[in-house]
């Protein structure tokens, strides 16, 4: 098989998943509006966060990290991919039904390992109750992972990069619709009845769940692969990718756990899990855009490349993929430090989310912003292990992250409050990343920096702080405009606008890319 596009596939990708997070905004503003960072909307997005957590573990990251390799080189070779792909996708369906139940079952102590501070009051209850409804979601958004892999291996990105924005939508349309009475049949003010809105979005999301997997399934069926659901055989290949993704999985539960780390603390302070869960919005856009979408992209390629013993165009695929991931991770990241109280305010500040909600926000977006660059480089650097079914190194690397997040966060909680749990976060990103980069010294030459990767990323650098200082004092010139009800978004708009044009035209006269660049990225 021919190699896969890189930066076609980004773009195809990231575009995709740009289009998700926008309305992933606009899902959490009607949150933010209509429910704020009370009782129910710390529930539901605790809920929410159940099976999500278990999906990166499940799907994403142990499961698909082992299985995208050995999949990639299966079809390079033409060793049995398809059959593969059936026992696989058999074998996750049968372990993912009986933790299913099992999860319903014992939600209350999930729910306590996810956020004991609420523990005696109402927020508890609510969140097992919403947690059983949205569980589910797990079986049917991990499938559709599985299938998602099998999809990015063979060069086809578009249905697995659309499927997220099929949740955003459902879930839009599952919250106007009960808002204004379509779906209930009768009007729900969600002050008046946050439980039953509540409850609604569960729904949504269970509903979603079953669309994104029939989205991927139909796409995977269309691509010569119909992974229809058969009894699960235990064989050779199924041992083999059990071997390898046990560490993976030991490293996708020591992340999981770096995040209930930082719920934990957090949900011993009111409205902070809100708080903490729309910065994470707002760094994630970025994050999934640049980072998710490298890394799905890259995953497959160099593993492709490994088994054709392409070294230097491993080497290259690295490289660009730094290059493309650094030139907008980093202006990306000073924007979230420097206009953090501007993007908060216009994106979430209406009706239940008030002023003070938008300070407590806006700090904990910058300080994710100081680690976004190490959470995309690490998108980059790990597939130099998964390419080489090296699932060991990132679990212990990973386990290193934990102690160094749990040490920060509870450490500090004390001092400073719930932002000692961000600032845990974002050091222990960039622990990891320099655990990854010094580890894969080992790999040779397909793991070394070029010398035109060095020389871009003071560019790049250099370009974002021209960027910073042009959004810095945009923000000031445009606030009697963003400052205005009814137009605040269009000066947000034109602010944005203002820093990519400046970004743009610093980085093109000092090098830091190339119109060729561009123009490499839209090539078919």
């Amino acid at each position: 098989m021919a190699p896969i596009g890189l930066a076609r596939g980004f773009m195809t990708v990231g575009l995709w998943t740009l289009l998700s997070r926008i309305f992933g905004f606009i899902r959490d503003i009607l949150i933010a509006a209509w429910m704020g960072t009370g009782p129910v909307a710390e529930a539901f997005l605790v809920a929410f966060a159940l099976p999500n957590m278990f999906r990166r573990f499940f799907a994403e990251g142990a499961f698909n990290m082992a299985f995208v390799p050995m999949f990639s080189k299966k079809l390079q070779a033409g060793e049995g991919a398809q059959s593969f792909a059936r026992d696989a996708f058999a074998g996750l369906a049968a372990i993912l039904i009986l933790f299913t139940i099992l999860a319903t079952i014992f939600m209350p102590w999930l729910v306590l390992a996810m956020a004991s501070g609420f523990v005696g009051d109402p927020r508890f209850e609510m969140t097992v109750t919403l947690g059983r409804i949205v569980f589910v979601y797990i079986l049917f958004i991990s499938l559709a992972a599985l299938l998602s892999g099998v999809l990015n291996a063979s060069g086809r990105f578009i249905a697995a990069a659309a499927a997220p924005v099929l949740l955003n939508i459902i879930l839009i349309g599952t919250m106007i619709g009960v808002e204004t009475g379509v779906i209930t049949g009768t009007f729900i003010n969600p002050a008046q009845d946050g439980a039953a809105f509540g409850s609604a979005l569960a729904v949504g999301v269970v509903v979603a769940g079953i669309a994104q997997l029939a989205l991927v399934w139909w796409a995977a069926a269309r691509a010569g692969f119909p992974l229809r659901p058969k009894r699960p055989v235990w064989t050779p290949e199924l041992k083999r990718l059990a071997v390898i993704a046990a560490p993976a999985a030991l490293a996708g539960g020591v992340v999981q756990v770096n995040l209930l780390v930082g719920r934990q603390v957090a949900s011993f302070f009111d409205s902070a899990i809100a708080w903490l869960s729309y910065a994470d919005r707002l760094y994630q856009l970025p994050l999934g855009v640049v980072g998710i979408a490298i890394g799905i992209v890259l995953l497959p390629d160099l593993s492709r490349r490994l088994q054709a013993e392409d070294t230097a165009g491993g080497k290259n695929a690295f490289n660009r993929a730094g290059e493309m991931s650094l030139a907008l991770a980093v202006p990306s990241a000073v924007a979230l430090l420097v206009i953090p109280v501007t993007l908060v305010e216009v994106l979430f500040q209406r009706g239940a989310f008030g002023a003070d909600d938008t300070a407590a926000t806006a700090l904990a977006c910058a300080i994710y912003g100081l680690g976004l660059p190490a959470f995309v480089l690490q998108k980059v650097v790990q597939p130099l292990y998964f390419a080489r079914e090296d699932t060991k190194r990132p679990f212990l690397y990973a386990l290193v992250a934990l102690f160094v997040n749990a040490g920060v966060a509870i450490g500090l909680a004390p001092v400073i409050g719930f932002m000692a749990a961000a600032i845990g976060t974002t050091i222990a990103g960039w622990a990891m990343l320099f655990l990854l980069w010094r580890g894969s010294r080992a790999m040779g030459d397909a793991a070394v920096t070029d010398e035109r990767f060095r020389k871009r990323v003071w560019r790049i650098v250099g370009a974002s702080a021209v960027m910073g200082a042009a959004l810095w004092v945009g923000q000031f010139t445009l606030s009697p405009l963003i400052e205005t009800p009814g137009l605040k978004f269009v000066g947000l708009a034109i602010l944005v606008s203002i820093g990519i044009a400046v970004y743009a035209t610093v980085g093109l006269a000092i090098g830091a890319f190339q119109k060729s660049d561009l123009k490499a990225a839209f090539r078919r």
